[in-house]
This record gives structure tokens, sequence and C-alpha cells, in this order.
């Protein structure tokens, strides 16, 4: 694994590229995304794909990148835009991609503008229900099964691990 920093005037953006780029076996690279967690999150995962390029990074304002703009917000365009850059300065696209959580919603905004840098994406739980038709009933039903689960539950479902 190696570890790149790209340089923005708003950012210094920190990745990691497991094994070699382009990507290895003739397949496109893999860029895994998360947030709020950076790349450490994905070590693991990464470590099954020992027979092609994985990107894995840390979103602007986690982990080791540093943000300079100073702004505290996460606008899923702005990441998408820092996710473009990354892929750009790699010269490894298009990219194949795993996103979760508002990583997923990183990525939805980053196809969005730039359709030809991913060629496959799985948007693993996207927090969107604020787009839903429906969205007042879907928080309504989401709060009272959170409001019921917290009721009932002995102890908490997850603890983070230490």
């Amino acid at each position: 694994m190696t570890t790149q920093v790209l340089k923005t005037p708003e950012v210094d953006l920190v990745y990691d590229v497991h094994g070699p780029l382009p990507g290895g076996g003739g397949r496109p690279p893999l860029f895994m995304i998360g947030q709020p967690m950076d790349a450490s999150g994905f070590g693991a995962l990464a470590s099954h794909f020992p027979d092609r390029s994985v990107i894995t990074y840390d979103p602007r304002g986690l982990g080791r990148s540093v943000r300079r703009d100073g702004r505290v917000d996460q606008a899923p365009e702005i990441q998408a835009g820092d996710v473009y850059a990354v892929i750009e300065a790699l010269g490894a696209g298009p990219v194949e991609m795993f996103a979760s959580s508002g990583g997923a919603v990183t990525a939805l905004a980053l196809v969005t503008a730039h359709p030809d840098c991913v060629t496959t994406l799985v948007a693993h739980e996207p927090p969107l229900i604020a787009v839903l038709p429906d969205a007042r009933a879907a928080e309504r039903a989401r709060a009272a099964s959170g409001t019921s689960t917290r009721r009932r539950a002995r102890a908490p479902a997850w603890r983070p691990s230490s």
C-alpha cells in the first residue's frame, strides 16, 4: 500500500493505493468510500482484493485529510469533486466504486456530475430519506422505530470496538 496526498487550495486529500495502478488483471481500480469514516475503515475489505488495485481515501476534514477552507459542512457535491480529483490525479479512471452510507451519497453526486468516471457503483445504505416522495412519513416511521427499539432494548444494539 502507498499513501499519497493531493493538495488543493481548500484541502489536502490523503488516499491509499493498494496494489499497482492501473487496475490489476485488466480490471478498473476499485474505489471504496464511506462517510463519516476514513480509509482505515476499509482496510480489512481492501485486503480481500489482492489481485487488483483498490483506492481508499479520507474524505475532506476526516482522518488524515486536512481542510483549509474554513468550513465544517460535508456537501455531497464538494465531496464528489474531491473523489473526482483523486481519480483524475491517479489517471486511473474510470473506476468501479463501493460506497457506504454518506459515501454512497457522495458517489451518487459523483456519477451525476461525472457519469463517465465510474463503470459500476454499489451504493450501500445511502441515507436518503429526505429525497423520497413521502419523506415526512418515512422520517416519522424511522423515528418511531428507533424510539420503540430504545424502549425495549436491554443493552445497546451496537457498540464501537475498542
